[in-house]
């Protein structure tokens, strides 16, 4: 089976940032967005990403879409495969 090729990052970016719905989802699911940001920008895909972790390709698309509350060792884990880093922010809530 031949790879598929991935669009250009910030081409797919600046289509999704004009979508309305895809941002209210974004902003939703922010973890998984980031996350799928970088694995993108670093030119991975989900299989390739959960190898580096030591762990399953829908185990990423589950993180990636919402549907999976992660372990923070688990977030560790792909926080180093990305090189990046990961930042706790607790904010108030408005009542």
């Amino acid at each position: 089976m031949a790879p598929r090729k991935m669009p250009k990052f910030k081409d797919w970016e600046v289509r999704k940032m004009n979508d309305s719905e895809f941002m209210a989802a974004a902003e939703e699911l922010e973890l998984g967005y980031q996350i799928a940001r970088l694995r993108i920008l670093r030119g991975l895909t989900q299989r390739q990403l959960a190898e580096m972790v030591g762990t399953h390709q829908p185990s990423i698309a589950r993180l990636e879409n919402g549907s999976a509350v992660p372990s923070f060792s688990f977030l560790t884990r792909i926080a180093e495969a990305l090189g990046a880093k990961i930042e706790l922010k607790f904010v108030l809530e408005e009542k």
